[in-house]
């Protein structure tokens, strides 16, 4: 788990400052590991580090916190005898008041080390040498406390997802991925009538012909081509086998997936790349209902994305 500059970002502009909520350490059995967090305001939350009386207890502190104006508290909660949980172990909750001048403070840096409230002295060693590492190596430190300092990660770029259409798979799609971390979503159609109202966080792009904002998406961000047209979805699918992907997914039955073959062929796409296309999309076994689609797409992506972060934590050593 990591610092998601980006949601603290919506956060502090649309609700001011807010308590970042994060579990800095784990002891036995928990709901969540190290690393969790969530945001808390005065009128609601974002996120949970796992739920029960051990999130109402923290979100309570963190509101008593902002009413106080206190800009950090730590505390250590057994989960059975304090909270009545049956999990077993304890958990250390560091609740930390974020705003603005706060957020540029840590712009540009890949891992953020600060002391715990009430520890004293300088940096210690040992979090020098990860700071060192980090920055020499690329090394990213899972969330830890360190000599009663926490070292904590910042979240990289989130990978850009381009759902394209509006109808009830795109809704579905859009409910189930919002909420998912390291995603940024963009949500294109024809018209503004198409599209419920937006979701926090949900960019909207439209155009007449849709495919035209394909020089927009970055040539690594993920697709999913759910148009009300075939003639519209095969056009997406030319350009974007022009243009560059991440990942393609493409909604459809064996016979349209046979037919769009052909055609992206007789276009001049070579079959290697148009196998590259994901079709149909989603988990089959799941159904065809639009959210048993979005379950079996969302566990597509976020199995890719952990692919994806294990091979660079690899690579980085």
């Amino acid at each position: 788990m990591s610092i998601d500059r980006e949601s603290l970002s919506r956060a502090i502009a649309a609700r001011g400052p807010v308590i970042r909520v994060v579990v800095a350490d784990v002891a036995g059995s928990a709901p969540r590991e190290a690393g969790t967090a969530m945001l808390v305001w005065a009128g609601g939350q974002d996120g949970t580090i796992g739920g029960g009386a051990l999130e109402y207890e923290a979100a309570a502190l963190a509101r008593a916190m902002l009413a106080a104006g206190r800009t950090a508290r730590l505390d250590r909660m057994p989960l059975g005898p304090a909270l009545n949980q049956c999990c077993g172990g304890a958990v250390t909750i560091l609740s930390e008041r974020w705003d603005e001048d706060r957020l540029a403070g840590i712009a540009g840096q890949d891992i953020v080390a600060r002391p715990l409230p009430g520890t004293g002295g300088g940096m210690p060693m040992a979090v020098a040498r990860i700071l060192k590492r980090a920055r020499g190596e690329g090394f990213a430190p899972s969330a830890r406390i360190v000599q009663g300092w926490f070292v904590e990660p910042v979240a990289k770029a989130a990978r850009d997802l381009w759902i394209w259409g509006a109808g009830h798979v795109g809704r579905a799609i859009v409910d189930v991925m919002r909420p998912l971390p390291g995603f940024r979503l963009t949500w294109a159609d024809t018209e503004a009538s198409r599209f419920p109202p937006l979701p926090e966080g949900v960019a909207q792009r439209i155009a007449a012909n849709p495919a035209d904002l394909v020089p927009e998406a970055p040539e690594g961000a993920d697709h999913l081509v759910l148009t009300f047209s075939h003639a519209l979805d095969l056009d997406l699918c030319h350009r974007l086998l022009t243009h560059g992907f991440g990942s393609l997914g493409l909604i459809g039955s064996e016979t349209k997936w046979a037919r769009f073959r052909s055609r992206l062929a007789a276009l001049g796409h070579a079959p290697d790349r148009v196998a590259d296309i994901r079709c149909p999309i989603g988990d089959p076994r799941l159904g065809k209902e639009p959210q048993a689609i979005a379950i079996g797409v969302a566990a597509e992506l976020m199995t890719m994305k952990t692919a994806k972060a294990r091979t660079e934590k690899e690579r980085a050593g």
